[in-house]
């Protein structure tokens, strides 16, 4: 990541105002490029730490850009365009109701799941959740997300000759095997043909 954590905060922010820039991958490989040294530390506090906050604010920021895109504009393009998503202005109580019962735990589950994290904050704006719920939940899903996947990419950074290694042997392992494979394959076809010629001369 040759911007930096500027860059990576651009990406995290952009990836939840429902750009597909793939936060899944951006988070773990910026942990294994602080894991490398790439990315710096800041005092005592490790690389990684500072990836997970600032993917966690981006993502923060982010949500509540497309929030207010939803809260604002939601329900003006629900009555005028609605029909043509098949989503129609009386849905929009249902919609409604449905975050007034479950749309803290909605917001906070999203963050988990790949694509849907990234377009959650508007549905959220459209039902006019609370600003306060809707930033605390977010922020805490994000940052189980980001600081975790951050860390698992500083592990993997600092044991990537190791990784690389391992993947190397198992690759010539893999290889050993399937060429195993191939030749009983091979031995296995001469046998059944030559059983079966012996049958036919029979």
């Amino acid at each position: 990541m040759h911007a930096g954590y500027p860059g990576l905060f651009v990406v995290m922010a952009l990836g939840n105002m429902g750009f597909p820039v793939g936060t899944e991958i951006v988070v773990p490989s910026a942990g294994a490029l602080a894991g490398s040294g790439a990315l710096p530390g800041v005092g005592v506090i490790p690389a990684w730490t500072i990836v997970g906050l600032v993917a966690t604010v981006a993502e923060v920021v982010g949500g509540i850009v497309l929030y207010t895109v939803g809260y604002y504009g939601g329900v003006p393009f629900v009555k005028r365009y609605g029909k043509y998503v098949m989503f129609r202005e009386h849905e929009l109580a249902r919609v409604h109701a449905f975050y007034e019962r479950q749309g803290m735990k909605t917001v906070f589950l999203c963050r988990f799941i790949p694509f849907i994290r990234g377009v959650a904050a508007f549905p959220a704006g459209v039902s006019r959740m609370q600003k306060r719920f809707f930033i605390t939940y977010t922020a805490a899903g994000s940052a189980l997300f980001c600081f975790g996947l951050a860390y698992l990419g500083d592990t993997a950074g600092k044991n990537f000759d190791t990784i690389v290694a391992t993947l190397h042997e198992f690759s010539l392992l893999a290889a050993g095997v399937v060429v195993l494979l191939i030749v009983a394959a091979i031995v296995w076809w001469r046998i059944a043909k030559r059983r079966a010629g012996s049958g036919t001369a029979a």
